[in-house]
């Protein structure tokens, strides 16, 4: 018994992270209708940049969250301003290659200013050992849980009782008619691109801090993508849920079964519930009149 509930909470910490970066996803789908593909690799330049910060100014465990969104943030602003704006009105596959491509060019951007090394991200207290009903548990795990439960219950607040949450959520119900109301649409995707990389840039920060720096942080966004597509991509704080029971089910099957199926663990899942439900256990369903 002790194995499995081990297995559970280490399964929680990790799939808080997909939690983060699945949000990341839904945030800027719900706001442009577009897949961002290099959300996994922003989420690795960030916690490379947060590394580089941290060493050079000794920031403590706040500090080092603090800076990983705020680094996020403009990121996802400049990516949004040069590249992004440019492409409005562009066939949607075209957008979504761009983003390909900007993955390709994050990824080397990392590589040829940090290298292909691995780095430990150390923060004062992060390794601490906890004990929670007889299992030792880090206390930048807790961390991640809480963070991404914060995230969660701020991004439910913002969407259902601010007037820009509202207005986000009038944009991906109808563009254009949020635009004849005064909506700028503009300013609403600047600020979810800017939302989305921050909470793709705590993910990464977190993983980093946990598991280590390392060029392959990337593949997060791929590990995450499950849970997007579990909660809906019109459902932020499903997606964000459905990270964790994505953790949960991938530690449990390397738990039990053989290590190669972990990996595949949440795409059978998805493929599974999307036969009974296309649009996510969270998404709400399209009814489309011809």
């Amino acid at each position: 018994m002790g194995y499995f509930i081990e297995l559970v909470i280490s399964g929680l910490a990790i799939g808080a992270i997909y939690g983060l970066v699945a949000m990341s996803f839904a945030v800027i789908y719900k706001a442009t209708g577009i897949v961002n593909f290099a959300q996994g690799e922003m989420g690795m330049l960030t916690a490379y940049t947060s590394w580089s910060i941290a060493v050079t100014l000794g920031t403590g465990g706040v500090l080092t969250v603090l800076t990983a969104v705020v680094v996020g943030a403009v990121l996802g602003l400049l990516c949004e301003r040069l590249i992004m704006r440019p492409m409005l009105g562009e066939p949607v596959l075209s957008v979504v290659l761009v983003t390909v491509g900007l993955a390709v060019v994050l990824r080397s951007i990392v590589t040829i200013v940090w290298g292909a090394a691995p780095h430990k991200f150390e923060v004062a207290g992060a390794d601490t050992i906890l004990q929670i009903a007889g299992i030792g548990i880090r206390v930048s795990q807790v961390t991640v849980i809480v963070v991404l439960l914060a995230a969660l219950g701020g991004f439910w607040f913002f969407l259902r009782h601010s007037r820009f949450g509202v207005a986000m959520r009038a944009v991906a119900a109808d563009e254009k008619t949020a635009r004849l109301m005064g909506v700028s649409t503009a300013r609403v995707q600047a600020v979810a691109w800017a939302a989305a990389s921050g909470l793709a840039g705590l993910a990464g920060a977190f993983f980093a801090v946990i598991y280590g720096l390392a060029p392959t942080i990337f593949e997060l966004g791929l590990k995450a993508f499950p849970a997007t597509v579990l909660g809906g991509f019109d459902s932020i704080i499903g997606s964000g849920a459905s990270g964790l029971i994505i953790g949960v089910l991938e530690n449990l099957v390397g738990g039990y079964l053989p290590s190669t199926l972990k990996e595949i663990a949440g795409f059978v899942l998805i493929l599974v519930v999307l036969m009974v439900r296309p649009f996510g256990l969270f998404g709400e369903k399209r009814i489309e009149r011809v």
